[in-house]
């Protein structure tokens, strides 16, 4: 079948994450209008056609220590990645995450090396209150590049994190790391290790297994 017309499109079918046919058939694809995402089944569930759908976008406010995303995790997907750009700090810092209100039982490794050097520096954090250095702030920009597994299911979260600082020393980071319980999450905060932070735009996307 050939679709040649350049004033007009294909139109799939519309529908809802809560009104989407419920006996569907496999391959079938809608057009999914509160997550704003194409769907397809797959013969035993609905995912997305593309890779990421975006949850949530959290605007950071004026002059803040902290900034929390309600809603970022539910059942529809075991897999999140969340962004952080545009926005400054106040000083150089970093970036932590608690899920949540937990405030225990985070362990993770990090390390970390200044372009200029070949030097790499590594540490660890075990039991602390938060995932530490996921994230960097400084007069120039706010960055995080964080990807968790299992937040929402009964099941150990697992994370990642890369950022790139551009302090008065710019390096790299990657931090790795875990939350040794089961609890189902559906929020996390975002808290700066001193000073504030103003502006930027913190977004959660979420991606599916299959």
């Amino acid at each position: 079948m050939t679709i040649s017309a350049t004033t007009q499109g294909l139109r799939m079918g519309v529908a809802t994450s809560t009104s989407r046919p419920t006996v569907p058939f496999d391959g079938q694809v809608i057009s999914e209008t509160d997550t704003d995402s194409l769907q397809v089944y797959k013969g035993t569930a609905w995912a997305p056609v593309s890779g990421l759908t975006l949850i949530t976008a959290q605007t950071i406010g004026t002059a803040v220590s902290s900034v929390t995303v309600s809603g970022a995790f539910s059942t529809t997907y075991d897999n999140y990645y969340i962004n952080l750009s545009g926005g400054i700090a106040s000083a150089d810092c970093n970036l932590n995450l608690t899920l949540g209100s937990t405030a225990t039982g985070y362990y993770s490794n990090y390390s970390y090396q200044a372009v200029s050097s070949s030097t790499v520096t590594v540490g660890n954090g075990s039991n602390t209150t938060s995932f530490t250095s996921v994230g960097s702030g400084s007069a120039s920009v706010l960055s995080t590049h964080i990807f968790l597994q299992n937040p929402f299911t009964a099941k150990i979260t697992t994370m990642s994190a890369q950022q790139f600082a551009t302090s008065t020393t710019q390096y790299t980071s990657n931090s790795l790391g875990f939350l040794n319980n089961t609890t189902s999450y559906t929020a996390f905060t975002l808290t700066t290790s001193t000073g504030t932070m103003t502006g930027g735009t913190v977004r959660v996307y979420g991606y599916s297994n299959s």
